[in-house]
């Protein structure tokens, strides 16, 4: 099982970016799924996660400007941002947790993808 993220770039602010993350390999189930970010120097913090049921949970910054959705079906979670800011300069992480089964037996994971950066200039 292997998570590729996508959509990162260098915009202005005020723009908008879509970045997206797709699971692939033998999963059985996907159940949390979200975007992380770092900037340089700083630690890494959870911008947004939605469940398997598509509850949602956001950075209080990034909030009314980023909207993360899922497609079960494609395996694929999405970060559609708006109104982009240069504090949001970050390299973007995707990570989804679930289950696959080998042989019949159950194993349960939890992966992060490759990063994409994201700059946004003022």
């Amino acid at each position: 099982v292997q998570l590729q993220a996508s959509g990162g770039g260098s915009v202005q602010a005020g723009g908008s970016l879509r970045l997206s993350c797709v699971v692939s390999g033998s999963v059985s189930r996907i159940d949390g799924m979200g975007w992380h970010r770092q900037a340089p120097g700083k630690e890494r913090e959870l911008v947004a996660d939605i469940s398997s049921s598509g509850i949602t949970n956001y950075l209080d910054s990034v909030k009314g400007r980023f909207t993360i959705s899922r497609d079960n079906a494609k395996f694929t979670v999405y970060l559609q941002m708006n109104s982009l800011k240069p504090e949001d300069t970050a390299v973007y992480y995707c990570n989804a947790d679930g289950i696959s089964y080998r042989d019949g037996v159950p194993s349960a994971w939890r992966l992060w993808g490759q990063g994409t950066e994201v700059t946004v200039s003022s």
